[in-house]
């Protein structure tokens, strides 16, 4: 008989959680940060060193991989897991973002959306049950229903037109998931910044009944003031004994407020993409390591970082190497990206469990607001 994923909640301090999901394919510590592997790597990493900087799940994509290499091949190949070398268990959007992000030419109906592939052009239709597909094909261990979500800012007639759309593809994409054990299906709240249309979701939702539930449709543009005003109620309105997962977030401080607002779950291209890009966050902030104070600066990123980068390389050489436009930059600082955003993580789990989330916060803030060591 398949284990089936389950989730336990260990401690809470104020409305920040921490538990475990337990899945066949290994624990998930919350709150969890889920690296992004969109075409079946994280980039600029191997999968051993992603699970070295603490992550133990990531998260695939499913708009990318249906469009390349393709479900149907990954399927042949083994599944997503074997494809990639990744053994711990796999997340897998819907492909709902994706579809209103990059593709063009798209169109929308009750049936589904038709869109033309942004990699070369040829015309592809994603429903809820062809999503359900992909991602069984994927062999995800946690699936998002398909929803459609509208960017920020837009009418409030339009979101709430949209959610229930969304709604009722949540109801097909649970008929069309069926019973899979040892693979979980999350639901999507949606409602834009509107509490009745994010009340009548998660009603809508909880009523359907799902394994985990996600926050949709912020961080799409709306800002952190709005986006912390959402999450101040809604969270309250899911279940608490399921994982509760936050999409596309974000930054430090972001990850931070949500946990404390009870967020269980976060991913993000941000580590990735910022590393490759000279960008490197700290407990100090966030620093440019292209700028020019660094270029003679023997010491490194951050003291108190175990990383390779910071463990092993001066500023210096990371002015260098991002300067030279050398791979090993996007690779060392994306490391240190990553391991920084899990250390936040164990330390948000370590002071929930020990009830001094607020004192931990109060901290995370200071250090930050002092900002990077003087330059030399």
């Amino acid at each position: 008989m398949t284990q089936r994923i389950s989730f336990s909640l260990d401690a809470t301090d104020g409305k920040a959680r921490t538990g475990v999901i337990s899945t066949p394919r290994g624990d998930i510590r919350t709150p969890a940060f889920m690296p992004v592997g969109t075409a079946g790597t994280v980039k600029a990493m191997m999968p051993e060193s992603v699970r070295a900087t603490g992550a133990d799940i990531l998260l695939g994509n499913t708009y990318h991989l249906m469009l390349r290499p393709t479900a149907e091949r990954i399927d042949r190949l083994g599944g997503l897991h074997k494809f990639m070398n990744w053994e711990r268990p796999i997340l897998t959007d819907s492909g709902g973002f994706q579809v209103m992000s990059l593709a063009g030419l798209r169109k929308l109906t009750e049936e589904g959306v038709t869109f033309a592939s942004h990699v070369d052009g040829s015309k592809h239709v994603i429903t809820p049950e062809r999503s359900m597909e992909i991602q069984k094909l994927l062999g995800s261990d946690i699936v998002m229903c398909f929803d459609e979500c509208p960017a920020l800012p837009a009418t409030e007639e339009d979101v709430a037109k949209s959610m229930r759309m969304s709604m009722r593809w949540a109801q097909r994409s649970r008929d069309a998931f069926g019973d899979r054990p040892g693979h979980a299906l999350f639901g999507i709240m949606q409602g834009g910044v509107t509490q009745e249309l994010r009340e009548e979701s998660s009603q809508a939702l909880t009523d359907i009944g799902f394994d985990g539930y996600a926050v949709g449709g912020l961080a799409v543009g709306e800002g952190q003031e709005a986006m912390f005003g959402v999450l101040d109620y809604a969270p309250d309105y899911l279940p608490q004994d399921k994982p509760r997962y936050l999409m596309g977030v974000g930054k430090p401080d972001d990850i931070v407020g949500a946990v404390k607002r009870g967020i269980d779950m976060m991913d993000c291209v941000l580590p990735s993409r910022s590393g490759r890009n000279g960008q490197v966050f700290t407990r100090h902030g966030a620093i440019n390591i292209k700028n020019a104070r660094h270029a003679d600066d023997p010491r490194p990123l951050d003291e108190n970082c175990t990383c390779p980068a910071c463990s092993q390389y001066s500023r210096a050489y990371l002015h260098h190497v991002f300067r030279s436009h050398e791979m090993i930059s996007g690779m060392l600082l994306t490391w240190h990206n990553l391991h920084y955003f899990q250390e936040i993580m164990q330390g948000m789990r370590d002071a929930i469990a020990a009830g001094t989330f607020a004192a931990w916060e109060a901290d995370f803030h200071a250090v930050r607001a002092a900002g990077d060591i003087e330059p030399l």
